[in-house]
């Protein structure tokens, strides 16, 4: 078959970067189609979490549990959108730590990939466990930008915090 019926993926990942070592990682992840107010509702600034809301909540808080050595820092959950920090550490040796459980033969630290892929499945598989939704709940993928240094992570705490406010300023300017 030609390859013009098969549309590429652009790799939005950076090239030859491990992004199961250890540093902070701001994330992006979307509703499926932006659908609003999916996981809540803008309400005078702050978020009013949906059902659906509620789930993602309690599975981003689960992270940790999940995968030692990441650790969480500024997040929110918007209504299309999730926006969090996560912190991959070293352990006392220095080195990256293990996730709980491996497979022999693949890597034991986990990438911040497959942090981010088993949180979106776990909200999916919970939501549709609980008859609260059976389509597709998230975007394809995620964003994530490397936090470089302790400037970088000051803005991306800072962006995170204020986006219940831009949202609403955003609202109130429109008719």
């Amino acid at each position: 078959m030609p390859d013009i019926f098969f549309k590429q993926r652009k790799n939005i990942r950076l090239r030859d970067y491990d992004y199961s070592s250890p540093g902070a990682y701001r994330v992006t992840i979307c509703a499926n189609e932006r659908q609003q107010r999916l996981f809540g509702t803008l309400n005078n600034g702050s978020i009013e979490l949906s059902k659906i809301g509620r789930l993602v909540e309690n599975r981003w808080l689960a992270i940790p549990n999940h995968f030692s050595g990441v650790s969480l820092d500024a997040w929110i959950i918007m209504p299309d959108h999730v926006h969090g920090i996560l912190l991959f550490e070293l352990n006392e040796s220095g080195e990256a730590c293990l996730a709980p459980t491996t497979t022999p033969g693949l890597s034991e630290i986990p990438s911040l990939g497959t942090v981010i892929g088993s949180f979106k499945s776990a909200v999916s598989r919970d939501a549709r466990k609980l008859g609260i939704s059976n389509s597709t709940l998230w975007q394809r993928g995620y964003f994530e930008h490397v936090i470089r240094n302790q400037h970088d992570l000051e803005c991306a705490r800072e962006y995170i915090a204020l986006n219940p406010h831009r949202l609403h300023q955003e609202h109130e300017k429109c008719p």
